[in-house]
């Protein structure tokens, strides 16, 4: 590669590489770091296994000496293209659109970050820029976490202003839902259901099961466990069952049911954690659970406010969807500011308006300017 593509093209070419989750990323990975290395970006690849033995890579991108400035934390991997008779990886582009997998979640947002930092002198910086591309985003982000651990670029100094650029309109967005999980297990006995001597652990967990029918309409009526801030404003409780796909001839020896709440601030998660861990002590069932805080940025902060200014909304909006701000939050201010509509991102026909990815790459060549440059 001689030059760098423009944003329509890198967008493009990023939707050629099939980077859906399941596999590894390497291809994206190597043609993207070409990229930056070219651009001046000192780049740190880091490698890891991912959950199905895949080698996965996120890449840490700085241009620019010194500390604070701004940083644009992407993804490069996408969901699976569903049908594949509509070619997910043949972008198109018809009537201003940009169709294709990850044309909005986030190739098309990926493509103006680089792009946008690839136009800056270095010698103009007086404050870095860092591009952050991670992995499984869409599985669990494990890319994310795994940069946390591992990034040296980052031990040594984060961005102070940084955006998540997930698909919101141009909306500057400055809080969304966060997770728990919560897992509950029943252990009972294998056997052959014509010996009658198995013990089922669907039955065991059955009684359980029932209260967390009752659990699901009490959590969207009770006012404890609603967020107004947030459409909708309620918890989204969710529950999947697993017994190992036992064969019905066969007593199901474990059992394991997890349930999600999506945590928002001052939503009651801790008594509602409690009541579903309580209803699991009382039937003899294990049970452990994790929980993820929202991401919350103060009306106030700085990024937010630039994010206002250059797009003319007077306030920031809210999501009930998460992004890697979670993990990200602790160290640099975020907002959440990306080209696409949520509801394009993952459907078979994805698609993104072409205009959306120029602003975008306008946009975040603004921030820079504002927090990278004198």
């Amino acid at each position: 590669m001689d030059t760098i593509p423009n944003t329509l093209e890198l967008a493009k070419e990023l939707i050629r590489i099939d980077s859906t989750s399941q596999r590894s990323n390497f291809v994206i990975i190597d043609y993207i770091q070409n990229i930056l290395e070219m651009a001046g970006f000192a780049v740190e690849r880091l490698i890891y296994t991912g959950e199905n033995g895949e080698s996965k890579a996120n890449l840490v991108a700085k241009k620019g000496n010194g500390s604070g400035g701004f940083g644009i934390f992407c993804h490069s991997d996408t969901v699976p293209p569903g049908d594949e008779a509509w070619g997910p990886f043949d972008p198109q582009i018809q009537n201003g659109r940009l169709i294709g997998r990850g044309s909005c979640d986030m190739k098309g947002a990926l493509a103006a970050a680089i792009v946008a930092g690839t136009n800056i002198d270095t010698a103009e910086l007086s404050n870095p820029y860092y591009i952050v591309i991670t992995a499984d985003e869409e599985t669990g982000m494990w890319g994310a976490m795994h940069v946390l651990a591992e990034s040296n670029i980052l031990k040594q100094s984060w961005p102070n202003n940084g955006v998540v650029p997930e698909p919101t309109s141009l909306i500057p967005i400055r809080a969304h839902k966060g997770a728990a999980r919560i897992f509950v297990t029943a252990q009972g006995k294998a056997a052959h259901t014509s010996t009658d001597q198995g013990i089922s652990a669907n039955f065991l967990i059955a009684p359980f099961l029932a209260e967390m029918a009752d659990l699901a309409n009490f959590f969207k009526s009770d006012a404890r466990f609603i967020n107004d801030e947030f459409q909708p404003p309620t918890n989204g409780f969710n529950m999947v069952i697993d017994d190992g796909g036992c064969n019905p001839n066969v007593t199901p020896a474990k059992t394991i049911c997890t349930m999600s709440l999506r945590t928002m601030p001052d939503d009651g998660r801790d008594i509602a954690i409690d009541m579903i861990l309580q209803a699991a002590q009382k039937h003899g069932l294990e049970s452990r659970h994790f929980v993820v805080e929202p991401f919350y940025a103060s009306p106030d902060s700085e990024i937010l406010q630039a994010a206002l200014d250059i797009t003319g909304y007077e306030a920031g909006a809210t999501a009930p969807y998460g992004t890697e701000a979670l993990f990200y939050q602790d160290y640099v201010n975020l907002v959440i500011f990306g080209p696409g509509d949520i509801n394009q991102a993952h459907t078979v026909g994805e698609w993104v308006d072409i205009e959306q990815i120029r602003m975008a790459e306008s946009y975040y060549s603004q921030l820079i300017n504002r927090f990278c440059l004198q």
